[in-house]
């Protein structure tokens, strides 16, 4: 955590009168929703998105920030928050950040309502201040989230899935969001600059490497933790799986499937197609895939003049692949 607050300390005064802004626009008339909210309001994450937000803004703009940076981190982190309440109905998923999910205190009906509120308020948020450039963002990210969700679904069911194909669902899935937030940044203080499409790569290249790391926590080693096999169970096609199975012999190839198709419940299985991924060098490709995309995002700061905001979205970039959960 020592890391994060260090990324955050150039922008502390903005995330502190975020957090006040944030938590007025989620509230509601009704009464159990304001439970709810309240709920996951006070078991926030490291608030990641919000950051990026403002630390592009202030990079771009001289160290400061417009009212238009705070509806943008407003809306990016209604959306997030919205659609983390969703994937966990989707997942079946009784816990979130080590506490109770939504869905399990209050059950999937009124969660999934929970979910559409947020997203409804995430866009009235930028309707009522007629930020028409920000919806429009956000809006495309929300549709690319629910095709990279439908387009792995679609994938997992056949497991003829592609490197490409993978890079195509992580770029909708995850990446489109920490897009959002940098081209938010962007268009916040230089709408219609060329900025707005230099930072929504830079965010885009930043969630590529963001969700590589998050497949390699499913293998484990000892810097990133225990294996859970998590992936396999749920038949997920992940960087370090697809580039052994499209480097394995016939008959290799053909025991991966079958054990993913019809093994991935069987704890010995699962450790067993964990080793032989670490064995035919699948972890060893997938970190330097995620190195790549990294490398590629910090060349893109390259060309901006050193400040506290540069050196703190640097070492965010950085954090980003070598966080430890």
């Amino acid at each position: 955590m020592k890391i994060v607050a260090q990324i955050r300390e150039p922008i502390e005064e903005e995330m502190v009168l975020f957090e006040e802004k944030f938590r007025s626009s989620m509230s509601s008339k009704v009464a159990l929703f304001n439970r709810i909210t309240y709920y996951i309001v006070n078991r926030k994450g490291k608030q990641m998105r919000p950051m990026f937000v403002f630390l592009t803004a202030k990079l771009l703009n001289k160290g400061k920030v417009e009212e238009r940076t705070y509806t943008g981190a407003s809306i990016i982190e209604l959306i997030h928050t919205a659609s983390l309440v969703h994937d966990d109905v989707v997942d079946d998923s009784n816990k979130r950040r080590g506490f109770f999910s939504v869905n399990a205190l209050w059950k999937n009906k009124i969660a999934v309502l929970v979910g559409d509120y947020l997203f409804s308020k995430g866009l009235l948020v930028a309707l009522e201040k007629r930020d028409y450039d920000l919806l429009q963002i956000i809006s495309n990210s929300v549709k690319e989230m629910s095709e990279g969700e439908l387009l792995q679904i679609e994938k997992a069911r056949r497991l003829d899935i592609t490197e490409e194909v993978y890079y195509d669902i992580i770029r909708q899935k995850t990446a489109t969001l920490i897009a959002a937030c940098c081209s938010m940044g962007a268009a916040s203080v230089r709408p219609e600059s060329e900025e707005v499409a230099i930072f929504r790569k830079f965010g885009q290249l930043c969630g590529m490497a963001f969700q590589i790391k998050d497949d390699l926590f499913d293998y484990g080693s000892e810097q990133i933790g225990k294996p859970t096999g998590i992936d396999i169970k749920e038949q997920k096609m992940t960087l370090p799986l697809i580039y052994v199975l499209n480097n394995s012999p016939k008959d290799k190839k053909h025991w991966l499937i079958n054990s993913i198709k019809n093994h991935n419940k069987d704890k010995k299985r699962v450790k067993e197609v964990i080793a032989y991924v670490k064995e035919k060098g699948g972890l060893d490709y997938a970190v330097t895939k995620m190195l790549e995309f990294k490398d590629e995002a910090l060349s893109l700061l390259d060309s901006y003049e050193d400040s506290e905001y540069k050196s703190a979205l640097i070492l965010m970039v950085n954090y980003v692949v070598d966080r430890k959960k």
